[in-house]
């Protein structure tokens, strides 16, 4: 008995002490999410995607309260670890005081990894950290098709909307993924962050191993390659990195604006481009500006990388913004979100495609975790970063405009000292979105409307909020301005 109660007390220790490190580990990454959000703010979308992001958490030891960071890439690792280590380690030790000091480095278990296995079965020696490049390499089922390492299983063609900004990068890739061979090699698309670029270079994969099933597929970043090159260079393992890019039938390299300064990866990457196409293999490249725009990157290899195609991905107009969320919104059924709230997303979030289906994703997961039904309401409630991001510069005097030629009233009576009720109330809702669309304080938004005291403005500000909770009419006025200043 007393054997059992031992065993029963042990148990119940070791179901305390993994909740506690359940406990421990979303803390941990709470106060991540918001150490990165602050970073992101601060650095910029660019350089937080490329070097913060991909940084994952390990754990807090108590004895010397060191935490470890950990980086996919000895590159990326001490990239980071230069440039970021010392912000890295106040901002921790300001949200969590038992942690002292950072610690930043390539994960123990992503160091070493099998070298590349052909499709005949013979590897080809590779010690270094080919982790750090998303390979297709492909290994036959029992269905004979050809499975993918690198390639998102999401990221088709099936799943791509389209619209007539981005009808020409789809047609492109299409043809680029198909069995005959394409009139024009390399494909280079072109698009702002967000807009679906790297969709495209997914779905070109897919349908390529699809339509060849032995082929062999290289997908990665520029920035890895670059990694990938150094490693091999430092190993003396030249030779099997050239032999392994050259035994590609389809080269995909995304982000290649980030492959600069180092001239003899350039050098190798043009070598590279040149012994494929001269044996008929296919490549595609993506980037945010036209090859003419790339910085740091010698003639020779802008020449090949424009000798193609180059398709332009323009942002999404409302339309196409309206059919990916209907699209993203069948993934959710039969989840109701009303008209008005596909309406307003498509309208306002207008930077780009990834942050319009993030924020679709946020308001679905609130209002699921607290039970509310989705609204506009709890859409402008809970959206309000990514929404204030995405607004567009609204001046006052753009506000005047716009609400005298709504009401029908002078554009001067923004001005005048008139009280009658038809101006005064007008007046008013001016102020409000003055107060509510541009970052002006309240004695600059009184000056604008003929030198009114800010106490003035206060108070106009407060009484339209009052009456859009109780006056529908007056509610209704708002959100038609709201929406004729946003869109």
């Amino acid at each position: 008995m007393a054997q059992n109660n031992n065993n029963g007390s042990s148990t119940k220790r070791k179901i305390d002490e993994d909740l506690m490190e359940d406990a421990e580990a979303v803390n941990l990454a709470a106060d991540w999410a918001d150490i990165s959000q602050g970073l992101r703010k601060d650095l910029g979308h660019q350089l937080h995607s490329q070097w913060i992001k991909p940084i994952q958490l390990g754990s807090v030891c108590k004895e010397s309260g060191t935490l470890d960071l950990f980086l996919p890439t000895e590159f990326s690792a001490n990239w980071v670890n230069d440039r970021f280590h010392e912000r890295l380690q106040l901002a921790w030790k300001i949200v969590r005081s038992e942690v002292r000091k950072v610690r930043i480095s390539v994960h123990p278990g992503r160091r070493q990894l099998p070298g590349l296995m052909l499709n005949n079965g013979r590897r080809l020696a590779n010690d270094a950290d080919t982790s750090a490049i998303a390979v297709a390499a492909g290994t036959i089922g029992e269905a004979g098709f050809t499975s993918s390492v690198g390639l998102d299983p999401s990221l088709t063609f099936a799943a791509f909307v389209t619209g007539e900004t981005n009808i020409l990068g789809k047609n492109a890739a299409e043809r680029m993924a198909a069995t005959e061979q394409p009139q024009f090699s390399p494909l280079y698309l072109k698009g702002a962050t967000g807009q679906g670029k790297t969709h495209l270079l997914h779905a070109i994969g897919h349908a390529y191993l699809q339509a060849h099933p032995r082929a062999r597929i290289f997908y990665c970043s520029a920035e890895r390659f670059m990694v990938e090159f150094v490693q091999a260079l430092k190993a003396n393992q030249m030779i099997e990195f050239k032999a392994r890019l050259r035994s590609f039938d389809l080269l995909l390299v995304d982000d290649i604006q980030f492959i600069i300064g180092k001239a003899s990866a350039q050098e190798e990457l043009l070598y590279t481009i040149d012994a494929l196409l001269a044996e008929g293999k296919r490549l595609v490249f993506a980037a945010d500006r036209a090859p003419q725009a790339l910085d740091g990157v010698e003639p020779r290899l802008l020449s090949r990388l424009s000798m193609g195609l180059v398709a332009d991905i323009q942002p999404a107009d409302i339309e196409l913004r309206r059919k990916i969320l209907v699209s993203k919104l069948s993934r959710f059924a039969p989840l109701n979100v009303p008209d008005d709230v596909v309406d307003f997303l498509a309208r306002t979030i207008t930077r780009n495609v990834r942050e319009l289906v993030g924020g679709l994703n946020k308001l679905i997961a609130y209002a699921q975790l607290t039970g509310q039904e989705v609204s506009l309401n709890l859409a402008e409630e809970q959206l309000t970063d990514i929404l204030s991001a995405n607004r567009r510069r609204i001046t006052i005097d753009e506000i005047q405009r716009t609400v005298c030629q709504f009401y029908r009233i002078d554009r001067s009576e923004m001005s005048s000292k008139r009280r009658a009720r038809a101006v005064v109330r007008p007046r008013q809702v001016a102020m409000y979105l003055s107060k509510v669309l541009t970052p002006r304080s309240y004695p600059e938004i009184g000056r604008k409307f003929g030198g009114r005291d800010h106490s003035t403005v206060i108070h106009a500000v407060r009484l339209i909020e009052d009456l859009r909770k109780r006056d529908a009419d007056m509610d209704g006025d708002v959100r038609s301005l709201l929406r004729q200043l946003e869109s």
